[in-house]
């Protein structure tokens, strides 16, 4: 197994991975993981293009989803057998998924942390919140680990553990645990949207850094980078 040959490479997609189960992409910032709005690319159409032009089944299936401002790392299956496998392993979080993140510092950070919220997804909005209480209705269990890698007086990096898959989860949780992302107009506050225009920045500070997961056909332990 491994990176086939292609004469025609996605405009700003990196693939890291692809045999004749699943393929494994860089998604860039900006771009939708799928149903993208009328006239604008999205992954999905983009590697379905990609693998037509290979005179290979366009056929592919979304196991999991980076947000449009967020870049990184996502697997999508070539067939309705690797899909269901995924999709199974993705219910029983045996997929791990790191994250990078660049906070602003809305008070003092300690070295490492875990953060446990309920969140509640505004699906007409494309919102999600932090529950009142847990038996809040539509309320689901969130919870990240994070380790700081760097700091300054006003911002810090994150390496950050998703130990649950839900709705917008990261963004949520910093932004209420007072460590909003850099460049996030839809959950920063005040002052790290200033903070970000500021330093001229436009897009969310998040990238799925690490992803490791088995391989739905052969059981390979898989982990990618980037």
């Amino acid at each position: 197994m491994g990176i086939a040959s292609r004469s025609e490479p996605m405009e700003n997609i990196k693939v890291l991975y692809e045999d004749n189960d699943i393929i494994v992409v860089n998604k860039p910032a900006g771009l939708a993981t799928e149903g993208g709005r009328i006239g604008e690319k999205d992954l999905e159409s983009e590697i379905k293009n990609y693998l037509a032009a290979k005179h290979e089944s366009p056929e592919i299936f979304v196991v999991h989803r980076l947000d449009k401002p967020v870049s990184g790392i996502v697997v999508l299956a070539k067939n309705q057998r690797a899909a269901a496998v995924l999709s199974k392993s993705l219910s029983e979080d045996s997929f791990s998924k790191e994250y990078k993140a660049v906070v602003y510092k809305e008070k003092t950070l300690a070295g490492e942390g875990e953060l446990t919220d309920y969140l509640i997804k505004d699906v007409k909005n494309n919102v999600s919140r932090v529950a009142k209480s847990p038996e809040e209705k539509g309320a689901k269990k969130a919870v990240l680990t994070y380790k700081v890698e760097s700091e300054d007086e006003k911002s810090a990096v994150l390496r950050i553990r998703l130990l649950t898959g839900r709705h917008h989860q990261i963004r949520v949780q910093l932004s209420n645990a007072g460590l909003p992302l850099l460049g996030d107009r839809k959950y920063g506050s005040k002052d790290s949207i200033e903070y970000s225009l500021s330093k001229g920045i436009k897009d969310v500070f998040l990238t799925a850094c690490k992803l490791s997961f088995d391989h739905p056909v052969t059981g390979e332990s898989l982990t990618f980078s980037i």
